[in-house]
């Protein structure tokens, strides 16, 4: 059975779409960009800065889910320059260093946000 992940430390999906799901012992989230869930607002535009709100997004989901950034197993990232990837993997490496990765250049985000990041996490049997 699928359970909806909701976690109000995390900004409300923009559309019709959970925060994340439960599968089973796994948790899938959807994609989180740099919204501040107490103001709605994008973080300022600097990769950095954004890439520290998405990781604190996606951390909200996976606490609601009851796991954490030591149980990811694989991420997709996207940013809309290449060019912020140095900047973006030093943020991402404080979080995540074991899962597997992909990362692509898109052409553009919601709300015209720099950088977006799904993960797939284990849920440990408690």
């Amino acid at each position: 059975m699928i359970e909806k992940i909701a976690s109000s430390a995390a900004p409300e999906a923009i559309g019709p779409y959970a925060q994340g799901v439960k599968l089973g012992n796994l948790v899938f989230t959807s994609g989180q960009i740099a919204l501040d869930p107490k103001t709605g607002l994008l973080a300022e535009n600097n990769i950095t800065v954004q890439t520290e709100q998405v990781m604190q997004n996606l951390s909200a989901v996976l606490l609601s889910a009851g796991t954490d950034f030591s149980h990811v197993v694989k991420t997709t990232c996207y940013l809309t320059d290449m060019a912020n990837f140095a900047e973006f993997n030093a943020v991402y490496g404080k979080y995540i260093t074991s899962a597997a990765r992909s990362c692509v250049a898109v052409a553009a985000l919601p709300k015209g946000a720099l950088v977006e990041v799904d993960l797939v996490a284990e849920i440990e049997n408690r």
